[in-house]
């Protein structure tokens, strides 16, 4: 029983989590472009209104209704008014739609941002210079490995090419061996240089006569037989 006259306050309906709770700005930009587009249906009735005055005030003037028309006038003057402040209330209206709009998008920029800084945070936690220092390390390794590995495959295979000491030794010995057997070969006995005489290509005189006699013997008994 209320002893005071007063009326009891009641509990409000709207929770403090709810009340507190922002919107969401795409939500609350839907519910301003349609106050916009109804402030403009508003605006578009008022202008009809102005012109339906306009023309009820000449039109009571010709009829010499001076106080109707003064009437309108007034009338003509109070839908301005109403005009001029659905004006500035839709200038306020997208004022808020472009205000909210912005924040809205830089809203996302700073959560794309942030997202963007911790996806580099993890990168250099998982990446850091450490590591990095150890994988060159690897790869420097692995390439002086392969380099090795090259000239290794690159050398040519000689089975005698550890020998080569050995039989160029081996060559020498024959050298000095030929050389010593050439110095102690006994000197050639010296040729005198006699001139004979030419022998002639004719026979002698008399050895030609003796034999052509006895060649004719010979012809005179085979004759005689």
């Amino acid at each position: 029983m209320n002893w005071f006259g007063k009326k009891a306050k009641q509990p409000s309906t709207v929770s403090a989590t709810s009340a507190s709770k922002p919107s969401d700005p795409q939500v609350t930009i839907v519910k301003l472009r349609e106050s916009i587009a109804n402030q403009e249906k508003r605006e578009e009735h008022i202008e009809k209104k102005i012109l339906a005055v306009v023309a009820e005030a000449k039109a009571k003037m010709a009829k010499g209704d001076k106080k109707g028309a003064l009437y309108a006038m007034k009338r003509k003057k109070l839908y301005e008014a109403e005009h001029e402040k659905i004006t500035n209330v839709k200038f306020t209206l997208e004022t808020q739609v472009i205000n909210l709009e912005s924040a809205q998008q830089n809203a996302q920029t700073f959560q794309a941002l942030k997202q963007g800084n911790t996806a580099m945070q993890g990168i250099r936690q998982e990446v850091g210079i450490e590591a990095v220092d150890d994988v060159m390390d690897e790869i420097k390794e692995e390439m002086e490995m392969a380099q090795e590995i090259n000239q290794a495959i690159a050398q040519p295979v000689d089975p005698l090419m550890t020998d080569e000491d050995e039989l160029l030794e081996e060559l020498n010995m024959l050298e000095t061996a030929d050389l010593e057997a050439e110095l102690l070969k006994p000197p050639a006995a010296a040729t005198p240089n006699i001139s004979m005489p030419d022998v002639p290509d004719s026979k002698l005189p008399a050895l030609a006569k003796k034999e052509e006699d006895d060649l004719k013997a010979l012809e005179a008994e085979l004759a005689g037989l």
